[in-house]
Protein backbone atom coordinates (compact mmCIF):
# COMPACT_ATOMS: atom_id res chain seq x y z
CA UNK A 1 0.00 0.00 0.00
CA UNK A 2 0.90 3.48 -0.84
CA UNK A 3 1.11 6.60 1.20
CA UNK A 4 2.72 10.35 1.54
CA UNK A 5 4.78 11.93 4.41
CA UNK A 6 4.86 15.56 3.67
CA UNK A 7 7.67 17.05 5.72
CA UNK A 8 8.15 20.81 6.70
CA UNK A 9 10.87 22.41 9.04
CA UNK A 10 8.60 22.44 12.40
CA UNK A 11 8.81 24.71 15.24
CA UNK A 12 8.60 25.20 18.88
CA UNK A 13 5.54 23.95 21.05
CA UNK A 14 5.19 27.77 22.41
CA UNK A 15 6.85 31.01 22.04
CA UNK A 16 8.54 31.12 25.25
CA UNK A 17 12.38 30.31 25.95
CA UNK A 18 11.63 27.77 27.66
CA UNK A 19 10.35 25.58 24.28
CA UNK A 20 12.24 27.77 21.86
CA UNK A 21 15.39 26.48 23.55
CA UNK A 22 14.98 22.40 22.90
CA UNK A 23 13.88 23.20 19.13
CA UNK A 24 17.04 25.35 18.71
CA UNK A 25 19.09 22.79 20.36
CA UNK A 26 17.78 20.16 17.79
CA UNK A 27 17.74 22.68 14.96
CA UNK A 28 21.19 23.97 14.79
CA UNK A 29 23.25 20.78 16.40
CA UNK A 30 22.32 19.34 12.76
CA UNK A 31 25.02 18.25 11.34
CA UNK A 32 23.90 19.34 8.02
CA UNK A 33 22.58 22.93 9.14
CA UNK A 34 26.00 23.93 11.01
CA UNK A 35 28.19 21.44 9.54
CA UNK A 36 31.32 21.43 11.20
CA UNK A 37 32.96 19.02 13.85
CA UNK A 38 30.35 18.14 16.90
CA UNK A 39 32.80 18.99 19.07
CA UNK A 40 32.92 22.49 17.34
CA UNK A 41 29.17 22.47 16.81
CA UNK A 42 28.66 22.13 20.44
CA UNK A 43 30.85 24.86 21.49
CA UNK A 44 29.52 27.51 19.30
CA UNK A 45 25.50 25.78 19.63
CA UNK A 46 25.94 25.29 23.68
CA UNK A 47 28.07 27.24 24.67
CA UNK A 48 27.28 30.73 22.39
CA UNK A 49 24.37 30.94 20.78
CA UNK A 50 21.83 28.93 23.50
CA UNK A 51 22.91 31.57 25.78
CA UNK A 52 21.30 34.53 24.17
CA UNK A 53 18.82 33.39 21.36
CA UNK A 54 16.36 30.97 22.99
CA UNK A 55 15.18 34.65 24.59
CA UNK A 56 15.45 36.75 21.23
CA UNK A 57 13.96 33.72 18.95
CA UNK A 58 10.74 33.13 21.62
CA UNK A 59 10.36 37.27 21.22
CA UNK A 60 10.09 36.77 17.63
CA UNK A 61 7.56 33.93 17.50
CA UNK A 62 5.36 35.97 20.07
CA UNK A 63 4.85 38.31 17.85
CA UNK A 64 3.88 35.70 14.72
CA UNK A 65 1.95 33.25 16.98
CA UNK A 66 -1.39 32.58 16.42
CA UNK A 67 -4.55 31.48 18.84
CA UNK A 68 -4.13 27.94 16.94
CA UNK A 69 -0.63 27.81 17.56
CA UNK A 70 2.61 27.81 15.42
CA UNK A 71 1.90 29.64 11.73
CA UNK A 72 4.07 26.92 9.84
CA UNK A 73 2.39 24.44 11.94
CA UNK A 74 -0.96 25.32 11.35
CA UNK A 75 -1.17 26.02 7.20
CA UNK A 76 0.99 23.14 7.03
CA UNK A 77 -1.64 21.10 8.57
CA UNK A 78 -4.78 23.48 6.42
CA UNK A 79 -2.77 22.53 3.34
CA UNK A 80 -2.66 18.85 4.44
CA UNK A 81 -6.17 18.70 4.90
CA UNK A 82 -7.01 20.37 1.71
CA UNK A 83 -4.42 17.70 -0.49
CA UNK A 84 -6.00 14.41 1.60
CA UNK A 85 -9.14 14.52 -0.49
CA UNK A 86 -7.68 14.78 -3.26
CA UNK A 87 -6.25 11.86 -3.88
CA UNK A 88 -7.00 7.96 -3.03
CA UNK A 89 -3.90 7.47 -0.68
CA UNK A 90 -3.46 8.56 2.67
CA UNK A 91 -1.19 11.51 3.60
CA UNK A 92 0.25 12.50 6.42
CA UNK A 93 2.51 15.00 7.89
CA UNK A 94 5.52 15.55 10.00
CA UNK A 95 8.32 17.93 10.87
CA UNK A 96 12.04 17.55 10.58
CA UNK A 97 12.52 19.18 13.93
CA UNK A 98 10.27 19.53 17.02
CA UNK A 99 7.50 17.55 18.33
CA UNK A 100 5.52 16.54 15.51
CA UNK A 101 8.25 13.73 14.26
CA UNK A 102 9.13 12.19 10.90
CA UNK A 103 9.11 9.01 13.39
CA UNK A 104 5.61 9.86 14.07
CA UNK A 105 4.51 10.35 10.57
CA UNK A 106 5.87 7.50 9.25
CA UNK A 107 4.45 5.31 12.46
CA UNK A 108 1.06 6.96 11.37
CA UNK A 109 1.26 5.23 7.69
CA UNK A 110 2.33 2.25 9.21
CA UNK A 111 -0.21 1.98 10.99
CA UNK A 112 -2.64 2.27 8.11
CA UNK A 113 -0.56 -0.52 6.53
CA UNK A 114 1.32 1.58 4.15
CA UNK A 115 4.68 0.27 2.94
CA UNK A 116 5.32 2.87 -0.06
CA UNK A 117 6.23 6.25 1.29
CA UNK A 118 6.73 9.03 -0.77
CA UNK A 119 8.45 11.26 1.18
CA UNK A 120 7.87 14.67 0.66
CA UNK A 121 10.07 17.48 1.18
CA UNK A 122 7.95 21.02 0.97
CA UNK A 123 10.72 23.03 -0.63
CA UNK A 124 11.22 24.07 -3.83
CA UNK A 125 14.96 24.33 -3.85
CA UNK A 126 16.95 21.93 -2.62
CA UNK A 127 19.96 22.45 -0.17
CA UNK A 128 21.46 19.99 2.48
CA UNK A 129 19.96 22.08 5.27
CA UNK A 130 16.52 21.36 4.27
CA UNK A 131 16.24 18.36 1.91
CA UNK A 132 18.68 16.77 2.32
CA UNK A 133 18.62 16.59 6.06
CA UNK A 134 14.96 15.34 5.86
CA UNK A 135 15.93 12.38 3.42
CA UNK A 136 18.51 11.03 5.85
CA UNK A 137 17.06 11.35 8.88
CA UNK A 138 13.88 9.43 7.60
CA UNK A 139 16.31 7.16 6.00
CA UNK A 140 17.64 6.23 9.81
CA UNK A 141 14.42 6.33 11.46
CA UNK A 142 13.18 4.03 8.13
CA UNK A 143 16.20 1.70 8.85
CA UNK A 144 15.73 1.32 12.62
CA UNK A 145 12.16 0.91 12.89
CA UNK A 146 9.90 0.56 9.28
CA UNK A 147 12.41 -2.00 7.77
CA UNK A 148 9.74 -3.14 5.64
CA UNK A 149 8.81 0.43 3.56
CA UNK A 150 10.28 1.64 0.57
CA UNK A 151 10.97 5.14 -0.19
CA UNK A 152 11.06 7.49 -3.09
CA UNK A 153 11.22 11.14 -2.63
CA UNK A 154 9.77 14.21 -4.64
CA UNK A 155 12.96 16.11 -6.36
CA UNK A 156 13.19 19.28 -5.84
CA UNK A 157 10.45 21.13 -7.56
CA UNK A 158 11.89 24.60 -8.40
CA UNK A 159 11.28 24.80 -12.18
CA UNK A 160 8.50 22.72 -12.68
CA UNK A 161 5.88 24.19 -14.58
CA UNK A 162 2.76 23.85 -12.55
CA UNK A 163 4.59 25.20 -9.17
CA UNK A 164 5.97 28.04 -11.66
CA UNK A 165 1.98 28.97 -12.40
CA UNK A 166 0.72 28.53 -8.71
CA UNK A 167 3.64 31.09 -7.40
CA UNK A 168 2.83 33.61 -10.36
CA UNK A 169 -0.51 33.04 -10.13
CA UNK A 170 -0.56 33.96 -6.22
CA UNK A 171 2.12 36.43 -6.93
CA UNK A 172 -0.23 38.27 -9.85
CA UNK A 173 -3.25 38.22 -7.33
CA UNK A 174 -1.81 39.80 -4.51
CA UNK A 175 0.44 42.12 -6.33
CA UNK A 176 -2.97 43.50 -7.71
CA UNK A 177 -3.74 47.25 -7.13
CA UNK A 178 0.02 47.63 -5.44
CA UNK A 179 2.16 50.20 -8.22
CA UNK A 180 5.34 48.81 -6.87
CA UNK A 181 8.38 50.45 -7.58
CA UNK A 182 10.68 47.08 -7.29
CA UNK A 183 9.95 43.24 -6.59
CA UNK A 184 12.80 41.26 -4.47
CA UNK A 185 12.99 38.13 -4.36
CA UNK A 186 14.27 36.95 -1.13
CA UNK A 187 15.61 33.05 -0.41
CA UNK A 188 17.01 31.91 2.47
CA UNK A 189 20.30 31.88 2.68
CA UNK A 190 23.07 29.47 3.23
CA UNK A 191 26.39 29.18 3.44
CA UNK A 192 28.67 29.43 -0.10
CA UNK A 193 30.34 26.39 1.30
CA UNK A 194 27.13 24.08 0.88
CA UNK A 195 26.93 25.06 -2.25
CA UNK A 196 30.70 23.27 -3.43
CA UNK A 197 29.87 20.50 -0.78
CA UNK A 198 26.29 19.36 -2.79
CA UNK A 199 28.11 19.78 -6.28
CA UNK A 200 28.03 16.55 -7.86
CA UNK A 201 30.74 17.45 -10.25
CA UNK A 202 33.04 18.66 -7.42
CA UNK A 203 34.21 21.51 -9.44
CA UNK A 204 31.58 23.57 -11.57
CA UNK A 205 30.15 25.50 -8.33
CA UNK A 206 32.70 28.53 -8.36
CA UNK A 207 29.68 31.21 -7.36
CA UNK A 208 31.19 33.66 -9.89
CA UNK A 209 28.11 34.49 -11.67
CA UNK A 210 28.19 32.13 -14.63
CA UNK A 211 28.55 28.89 -13.12
CA UNK A 212 24.69 28.96 -12.38
CA UNK A 213 23.71 30.05 -16.02
CA UNK A 214 25.99 27.05 -17.24
CA UNK A 215 24.49 23.79 -17.67
CA UNK A 216 25.28 21.19 -15.54
CA UNK A 217 24.43 17.70 -13.55
CA UNK A 218 25.36 19.84 -10.50
CA UNK A 219 22.07 22.31 -10.94
CA UNK A 220 19.79 19.37 -10.04
CA UNK A 221 21.06 19.87 -6.14
CA UNK A 222 22.53 23.90 -6.32
CA UNK A 223 20.34 25.64 -4.09
CA UNK A 224 21.59 28.95 -5.36
CA UNK A 225 20.71 28.06 -9.36
CA UNK A 226 17.38 26.97 -8.18
CA UNK A 227 17.31 30.36 -6.63
CA UNK A 228 18.25 32.23 -9.93
CA UNK A 229 15.50 29.53 -11.80
CA UNK A 230 12.70 29.90 -10.44
CA UNK A 231 12.59 33.79 -10.77
CA UNK A 232 13.47 33.44 -13.59
CA UNK A 233 11.00 31.34 -15.09
CA UNK A 234 8.32 33.23 -12.35
CA UNK A 235 9.32 36.56 -14.17
CA UNK A 236 8.89 35.38 -17.63
CA UNK A 237 5.26 34.11 -16.64
CA UNK A 238 4.57 37.14 -15.38
CA UNK A 239 6.82 39.36 -17.57
CA UNK A 240 8.29 41.59 -15.23
CA UNK A 241 11.22 43.75 -16.98
CA UNK A 242 14.56 43.47 -15.71
CA UNK A 243 14.96 46.59 -14.16
CA UNK A 244 11.88 46.21 -11.57
CA UNK A 245 13.06 43.27 -10.09
CA UNK A 246 16.09 41.42 -7.94
CA UNK A 247 17.14 38.68 -5.44
CA UNK A 248 18.64 38.62 -2.49
CA UNK A 249 19.18 35.97 0.54
CA UNK A 250 18.17 36.87 3.98
CA UNK A 251 18.45 34.58 7.51
CA UNK A 252 22.34 34.45 7.69
CA UNK A 253 24.11 33.87 10.85
CA UNK A 254 27.38 35.61 11.66
CA UNK A 255 31.20 33.88 11.04
CA UNK A 256 30.82 32.55 7.81
CA UNK A 257 30.28 33.85 3.96
CA UNK A 258 26.86 33.38 3.14
CA UNK A 259 25.14 33.73 -0.47
CA UNK A 260 24.83 36.92 -1.47
CA UNK A 261 23.57 40.00 -1.83
CA UNK A 262 21.84 39.75 1.87
CA UNK A 263 18.09 40.91 1.96
CA UNK A 264 18.50 43.42 5.17
CA UNK A 265 21.22 45.35 3.64
CA UNK A 266 19.31 45.42 0.12
CA UNK A 267 16.42 46.62 1.48
CA UNK A 268 17.81 49.29 3.95
CA UNK A 269 19.61 51.03 0.68
CA UNK A 270 16.52 51.05 -1.76
CA UNK A 271 15.38 54.05 -0.93
CA UNK A 272 17.81 55.81 -1.59
CA UNK A 273 18.11 54.52 -4.61
CA UNK A 274 13.83 56.04 -5.42
CA UNK A 275 12.54 53.02 -4.48
CA UNK A 276 9.63 54.00 -2.54
CA UNK A 277 7.30 51.01 -3.29
CA UNK A 278 8.76 47.62 -2.60
CA UNK A 279 7.50 44.17 -2.83
CA UNK A 280 8.80 40.90 -1.37
CA UNK A 281 8.61 37.47 -2.14
CA UNK A 282 9.84 34.57 -0.33
CA UNK A 283 9.85 31.37 -2.97
CA UNK A 284 12.10 29.20 -0.78
CA UNK A 285 9.25 28.56 1.58
CA UNK A 286 5.88 26.95 0.88
CA UNK A 287 4.30 28.30 4.03
CA UNK A 288 4.67 31.78 6.10
CA UNK A 289 6.94 31.06 8.88
CA UNK A 290 9.48 33.11 11.26
CA UNK A 291 11.06 34.43 8.27
CA UNK A 292 8.23 35.59 6.09
CA UNK A 293 6.09 36.55 8.78
CA UNK A 294 8.36 38.61 11.48
CA UNK A 295 11.94 38.80 9.63
CA UNK A 296 9.99 40.27 6.29
CA UNK A 297 6.74 41.53 7.22
CA UNK A 298 7.71 43.31 10.25
CA UNK A 299 11.13 43.91 10.77
CA UNK A 300 12.18 44.68 6.77
CA UNK A 301 9.35 46.70 6.48
CA UNK A 302 10.24 48.86 9.71
CA UNK A 303 13.99 48.65 8.33
CA UNK A 304 12.44 50.01 4.73
CA UNK A 305 9.97 52.53 6.24
CA UNK A 306 12.76 53.93 8.59
CA UNK A 307 14.92 54.47 5.63
CA UNK A 308 12.68 56.51 3.52
CA UNK A 309 10.73 53.91 2.15
CA UNK A 310 6.75 54.69 1.82
CA UNK A 311 4.97 51.09 1.05
CA UNK A 312 5.71 48.09 1.99
CA UNK A 313 4.30 44.54 0.60
CA UNK A 314 5.12 41.07 1.90
CA UNK A 315 3.19 38.81 -0.57
CA UNK A 316 1.98 35.44 1.44
CA UNK A 317 3.57 31.76 0.57
CA UNK A 318 1.53 29.09 -1.46
CA UNK A 319 0.34 28.29 2.13
CA UNK A 320 -3.27 26.05 1.47
CA UNK A 321 -3.85 28.32 -1.52
CA UNK A 322 -6.71 26.09 -3.83
CA UNK A 323 -4.38 26.15 -6.72
CA UNK A 324 -1.34 24.31 -5.06
CA UNK A 325 -2.95 22.01 -3.32
CA UNK A 326 -4.30 20.54 -6.35
CA UNK A 327 -0.35 20.38 -7.50
CA UNK A 328 0.19 18.70 -5.04
CA UNK A 329 -2.34 16.13 -5.43
CA UNK A 330 -1.96 16.06 -8.87
CA UNK A 331 2.01 14.91 -8.42
CA UNK A 332 1.04 12.53 -5.68
CA UNK A 333 -1.91 10.96 -7.86
CA UNK A 334 0.94 10.42 -10.65
CA UNK A 335 2.84 8.57 -8.19
CA UNK A 336 0.42 6.42 -7.13
CA UNK A 337 -1.06 5.15 -10.63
Amino acid sequence: MKGVLLVNLGSPESPTPKDVKPYLDEFLMDKYVIDVPYLLRALLVRGIILRKRPEESAHAYAKIWWDEGSPLVVLSERMQKKVQPLVNVPVALAMRYGTMTIEKGLQELHDKGVTEVLLFPLYPQYAMASTLTILVKAEEIRKKKFPQMTFTDVPAFYNKPDYIQNLADSMKKHLEGFDYDHLLFSYHGIPERHIRKTDVTKSHCKIDGSCCNTPSPAHDFCYRHQCYETTKLVIEKLGIPKDKYSLTFQSRLAGDKWLEPYTDIEINNMPAKGIKKLAVVTPAFVSDCLETLEEIAMRAKEDFEENGGEEFLSIPCLNDDDEWCQTVGNWINDWAK
